[in-house]
């Protein structure tokens, strides 16, 4: 009997072992979401270098969705194609620090009171800013200054004033309960009623259209290049900048999303939100290298 429960566990033993690699081997998972099925690595990459702008949604303090903006980018700066990084985290006037960033020219305690004044949370991107400046990665500005954001979000898109206009390009922002409905899921289900959640709405379209515009005008005059946008999940989404910015050009374009449960997930992801869904398994799901 003893001899018995000794193969037993022995061969329980063997089997778990033999196991632990399999596992360790089966990250990161990701589905091609119009097709319902887990990709490899390798196939992801080959459809995202069909594209020119490959959009990367975030949590901006989740430190796993920075490492699969930074395996993606690491994967596609080697590529005979030049490779820029589009930020929604910097405004395109601090485009000129960027650029003596990544041409190392700006020391980094230098360089860090530009990223403070334009966003946050340094340790949560600081081995992306790093490698674009070790490989020379361009960086591109998208966004506008936060004080006009943050006034449509309080007063609404009328409460601009006409300098404030004209800066922008006399842009529109006119919200239709579909994106209002987007943005809504894109939080969670929250949100509010009435005028505030409006001109939260509205906030957020300004995001979508304006960066949108930067992004098009960097490849008009710059259409070799191949660009990865991180943003915000709800603004890489392809109802946030990616439809804005096919209504100023016919640009190809994939969106990878990393799951968020509740707001994007396995269970309520479809083709028209992302064409990608990295699935969250945990801390070391997040890189091609496990």
């Amino acid at each position: 009997m003893n001899g018995m429960r000794i193969l037993i566990l022995l061969a329980l033993f063997i089997g778990f072992t033999l196991f632990l690699p399999v596992r360790a081997m089966s990250h990161p998972h990701i589905i091609d979401v119009a097709a319902e099925l887990e990709i490899s690595p390798d196939d992801l990459l080959d459809d995202l270098r069909r594209a020119q702008v490959i959009f990367i949604g975030e949590f901006h303090d989740h430190a796993g969705h920075h490492s699969a903006q930074l395996t993606i980018i690491n994967a596609l700066d080697d590529d005979e194609r030049p490779l820029a990084i589009g930020l929604e985290m910097f405004r395109k006037g601090s485009q000129k620090a960027l650029d003596r960033w990544t041409g190392n020219e700006l020391p980094l305690l230098k360089f860090l009171s530009v990223f403070n004044d334009n966003w946050g949370m340094w340790q949560m991107y600081q081995k992306i800013f790093l490698h674009a400046r070790n490989e020379e990665v361009k960086m591109l500005g998208l966004n506008i200054p936060r004080s006009i954001s943050s006034k449509v979000a309080r007063n609404g898109f009328k409460s601009l004033s006409e300098e404030d206009r004209q800066m922008l390009g006399n842009v529109q922002c006119q919200v239709n309960p579909f994106y209002s409905d987007y943005i809504r899921q894109a939080m969670g289900g929250y949100g509010g009623h009435g005028d505030q959640f409006l001109y939260f709405c509205e906030a957020q379209l300004l995001w979508d259209k304006m960066m949108a515009r930067n992004l098009v005008e960097f490849l008009r005059e710059n259409p070799d290049y191949r660009v990865v946008v991180m943003a915000g999940s709800g603004h890489a989404w392809k109802f946030g900048i990616p439809k804005q910015m096919l209504e100023e050009a016919k640009i190809s374009y994939r969106v990878l999303l990393p799951e968020v449960f509740t707001r994007i997930d396995r269970s309520n992801v479809t083709k028209e939100i992302t064409d990608y869904l990295w699935l969250d398994e945990g801390e070391d799901g997040w890189t091609f290298s496990n």
